[in-house]
């Protein structure tokens, strides 16, 4: 059983994915409007740093925009030069130009900005000059990406290039064309609006956390979506009637008096998965601390005595606890590097199923995740892609006693 829990407030919308009833993803938007990731902007260039080849952009926001020099060049990375180019060749300042939001605003850093232009459909991510066709990796089969691939270099003009997404799988021609064509057009709408607009201002919003969500996750396999807010059940039916009408039927209305995050314990699966220390079934549990440079989990037997063997009780631990941290990693919404401190193990076979646990839980994650291995010191490196700040800063504020360190000053004796 998959089902998608969406509950809505006046200024917060707030939305659970569950399978068999267990939490797996969790995201809020707390005002519409708020988040600008995907968002289409027409900046002026502020600053231009050849020391870091990169420069600052005016975007209408708090902080001026980041642009880094790989952002300005070709999209397609063979197109590339060798030799990276100054910044102050690519861009100078007053210059005007098209960017798109790639990270939102984090900490006291703005928004870091791309002319890699991208507009996602449902079924395909269209790219107006990237001039390459990409399939999925979540698409297994050869036969299928070989018959995407072919597709998708038939549907693309010229420069335009195209990534074909994992709910593509079985669609036809005709599906494929219709998605293009509407995100062509809505490309041709950006640079329209562009011509006249002032500078700075908005040009293209990307969709609401709830719609953005449904376009993202809402397929076949997943058997409801229940929200418990009559006129937004309403937008989103019309919303997912557009691209799938069979799944417009499995849209439901909540109108329990019991709050729908209790009824489905999507309140009490939160308050346990952002707890610094967390249990395991078998009575092992995580320890978690999250830096401003990294994130780093614990691993421990704790009340876990296991076999005979102890190899065998530390590589079962180790083997739950990977499971564990790649489910919380995509609910926490942890970007950046993450460090986790596995307890030791002997064996390199052990160590090697303990990687692949963790790999093949991630692969259900569709935010990009790289594990880079084993440190000579044993712990294991992996990195996610972050885009936007984690979940738990925008749930919970830090105390104003500790200022989120977990200690207060001790009371010292008089001297």
């Amino acid at each position: 059983m998959k089902q998608i829990i969406v509950h809505c407030e006046e200024r917060v919308t707030q939305m659970a994915l569950l399978e068999q009833g267990r939490l797996r993803e969790f995201a809020v938007e707390r005002a519409a409007g708020t988040m600008i990731v995907g968002s289409f902007y027409k900046g002026r260039v502020v600053n231009v740093l050849p020391g870091m080849q990169a420069a600052f952009v005016d975007i209408g926001q708090k902080k001026n925009a980041f642009l880094y020099v790989d952002d300005c060049l070709h999209p397609h990375l063979e197109k590339q030069p060798k030799q990276k180019p100054p910044i102050t060749s690519l861009l100078r300042v007053g210059q005007e130009l098209i960017v798109q939001v790639m990270k939102e605003p984090l900490g006291g850093k703005g928004a870091r900005v791309t002319t890699h232009y991208s507009l996602p459909g449902r079924f395909v991510v269209y790219m107006p000059s990237a001039d390459y066709v990409g399939v999925s990796k979540k698409i297994e089969q050869d036969s299928e990406r070989n018959r995407l691939k072919h597709l998708g270099d038939a549907l693309r003009k010229d420069e335009e290039g195209i990534i074909i997404r994992t709910v593509a799988q079985g669609e036809s021609a005709e599906t494929l064309e219709t998605d293009i064509q509407s995100l062509r057009e809505q490309w041709s709408r950006i640079q329209a609006g562009a011509l006249h607009a002032d500078v700075p201002s908005l040009l293209h919003h990307d969709l609401n956390m709830v719609e953005r969500l449904i376009r993202d996750t809402f397929s076949h396999d997943v058997d409801e979506l229940l929200i418990d807010d009559e006129q937004q059940a309403k937008q989103v039916i019309s919303y997912v009637r557009t691209f799938d009408a069979g799944l417009g039927e499995r849209v439901r209305v909540y109108r329990e008096r019991e709050p729908i995050f209790k009824r489905y314990r999507v309140a009490e699966q939160l308050d346990r998965a952002f707890m610094r220390k967390i249990w395991l079934h078998s009575g092992g549990y995580l320890v978690w601390d999250h830096t401003e440079a990294l994130t780093v989990v614990d691993v421990n037997t704790g009340k876990y005595t296991g076999t005979s063997h102890l190899e065998e009780t530390v590589y079962l631990t180790n083997m739950e606890a990977a499971e564990e941290i790649a489910r919380l990693i995509r609910l926490r919404d942890v970007g950046g590097i993450i460090i986790v401190d596995f307890i030791d193990m002997e064996s390199e076979e052990h160590r090697q199923q303990v990687v692949q646990q963790l790999e093949q839980t991630m692969k259900k994650d569709r935010t990009k995740c790289l594990v880079v291995g084993w440190t000579k010191l044993g712990l294991l490196e992996l990195t996610r892609k972050k885009v936007r700040d984690h979940v738990m800063n925008r749930l919970y504020t830090s105390c104003p006693t500790c200022e989120g360190t977990g200690k207060k000053q001790a009371s010292l004796p008089p001297l």
